[in-house]
């Protein structure tokens, strides 16, 4: 059985998605809205709220803007996890690295996905890469549109942790932890109707999320990545980041990372150049 979990920003959520989900998903499930129309909850406590009134075997975190295509999906979740006993989270998107600087999981190595998706002034798209030789394939984290997991009483959301972002990372590095593969499937194609963005609370977010959980990254799947390359990658991310930090007067999270960027690489000619900037935008 799939318990379908999903945080609400309405009262009721759309009757078109509820029949596009009891139409397609093909199985024994139900389905659990967590009514936070009031902004009561964190994503993380709601996402908590929805693993206590759930019974199935499987928990489906769902975004409540998607439209899915595949025809009994939840049999094919069923299928994926039987054949993939060492899985513990499956999702349709994802990428092969997950930095130690604070990052998305699309950046700093090769991603897997494949959605249709929807813009405000552009035709959709149709996003299909990095299934070359299989339809599932292992990542080190997915993307929280669409994520599935075994019941687990070891795995729940980090209360910790608040607003409505990075659970998706979150949720991938905690079964990394526990041993369990993170897998994404072409098997499985929805639609999603919103862009989304990176604003100054996701950075907020990305900033809490990796200064708790700092220890435990990276995660890198490509045996191919070398130490070299992968420091490299992490400078380059976390320039990018902290130059986000300045952006968005995050100024005391910036100085944070600069300094995980210094035990990084101390000779790097970037320290100078932040500490100008810094200095210039606090006298602003």
């Amino acid at each position: 059985m799939i318990s379908i979990i999903i945080c609400s920003r309405t009262k009721t959520i759309n009757d078109s998605f509820v029949e596009n989900i009891k139409n397609t998903v093909g199985c024994k499930n139900e389905l659990i809205v967590v009514n936070n129309s009031e902004n009561k909850y964190s994503i993380f406590e709601a996402y908590n709220l929805g693993i206590v009134k759930s019974i199935g075997d499987f928990l489906c975190f769902i975004h409540d803007d998607v439209l899915i295509q595949t025809r009994n999906w939840g049999n094919v979740i069923e299928e994926i996890f039987l054949e993939n006993p060492g899985a513990g989270l499956l999702g349709i998107a994802g990428g092969e690295i997950k930095t130690k600087m604070p990052s998305a999981w699309w950046d700093g190595g090769k991603n897997t996905l494949r959605l249709v998706q929807h813009y405000k002034n552009k035709p959709k798209e149709l996003w299909c890469e990095g299934f070359d030789n299989s339809d599932t394939v292992e990542v080190a984290a997915i993307d929280g549109v669409f994520m599935v997991m075994r019941r687990d009483d070891r795995i729940n959301f980090d209360q910790r942790l608040t607003g409505f972002h990075n659970y998706d990372i979150y949720l991938s590095l905690k079964h990394n932890m526990l041993n369990k593969k993170v897998l994404v499937t072409s098997k499985i194609l929805l639609e999603h109707f919103s862009e989304g963005s990176l604003n100054k609370a996701w950075y907020e977010s990305a900033s809490s999320f990796h200064k708790l959980y700092k220890n435990y990254l990276p995660i890198v799947l490509n045996s191919e990545y070398k130490y070299e390359q992968l420091r490299k990658t992490e400078f380059k991310f976390g320039q990018i980041f902290i130059a986000k930090l300045i952006e968005h007067k995050l100024h005391w999270d910036a100085i944070y990372w600069w300094f995980e960027m210094f035990k990084l690489k101390p000779k790097a000619k970037y320290h100078i150049e932040f500490w100008k900037t810094i200095l210039n935008k606090k006298q602003c």
